[in-house]
């Protein structure tokens, strides 16, 4: 075997090393969280029951036996994880912990090939690796509130809390715990607003008002049924035959359609009575 062959091969058995390191402490991270459950629950008798894609409690008590998701995995997270840059595995570790910690409820999933948390059927969170940093958004226009309140929100960086190169970059752990907390407690009350629907939320100005034209408003005053008629009028019927008679660019085509106008008006028809009942 030439050098360059061996060099390969060590290149290769280090990375393989790395990533069984990076499963490992995945484990010993599932590991501990199954024991917290434990300690927050010891009315039941808990038996861990394991599959490939995720892991169940089984709740016992003399009456029943129920078998509920304590935490919900995805594996797919676990592979991202793996295959993030040395210097971000522990702080997506670090992260996916504080998530579960702070919302038990939450369930992760892939969107857009970064890994997210759910809870209550909505995105709560996500977070992602980079090249050389690591971001942690928070999903919620209230949620941004309280981040901007709490001085920790990062507006001009991708995420809520700016470039994360270590976890010191983080806000400490109680404080972190706390805005995921109430982030969740945002969905539980139904105050929760999604960003990509804020954004879809267009509020459109007021259109400016339409003087009606002068020849229109004296052909109304001549004729007291049509007149009597257009009062009675709701302000968007009005408008529509406003704009109509003023949208007219000759004199003709205007007088035209006041003529119109004032006989429709005076049968009790709006501007588009012809299409009312298609």
């Amino acid at each position: 075997m030439d050098s360059c062959s061996a060099g390969k091969g060590k290149a290769r058995s280090a990375g393989l090393e790395e990533a069984v390191s990076t499963i490992l402490r995945i484990l010993h991270w599932r590991c501990q969280a199954a024991e917290e459950e434990y300690e927050r629950s010891p009315q039941y008798r808990l038996g861990v029951l394991k599959s490939h894609k995720r892991r169940y409690t089984v709740l016992c008590n003399p009456q029943e036996e129920i078998v509920s998701s304590a935490h919900t995995f995805d594996p797919r997270i676990d592979a991202y994880i793996a295959k993030s840059r040395p210097f971000a595995q522990p702080i997506l570790i670090h992260l996916r912990e504080q998530v579960h910690k702070a919302c038990p409820g939450v369930a992760e999933t892939i969107k857009w090939s970064r890994p997210f948390f759910e809870y209550k059927g909505v995105i709560l969170c996500n977070m992602s690796a980079f090249k050389e940093h690591c971001t942690f958004g928070f999903w919620g226009e209230e949620i941004s509130s309280v981040l901007r309140e709490a001085k920790v929100l990062q507006p001009d960086a991708m995420g809520s809390l700016g470039r994360l190169a270590r976890i010191e970059d983080l806000p400490a752990n109680k404080q972190m715990l706390d805005l995921i907390r109430k982030a969740a407690a945002f969905v539980d009350s139904g105050q929760y607003t999604s960003p990509i629907a804020a954004r879809r939320k267009v509020v459109k100005a007021p259109a400016p008002a339409v003087e009606a034209p002068p020849e229109f408003t004296r052909a109304l005053k001549a004729n007291k049924k049509a007149s009597a008629a257009f009062a009675a009028f709701s302000p968007s019927c009005k408008r529509e035959y406003v704009d109509w008679i003023a949208g007219a660019k000759r004199a003709e085509t205007r007088d035209k359609r006041i003529a119109t106008a004032i006989e429709w008006i005076g049968q009790g028809k709006q501007r588009n009575w012809k299409y009312q009942n298609c």
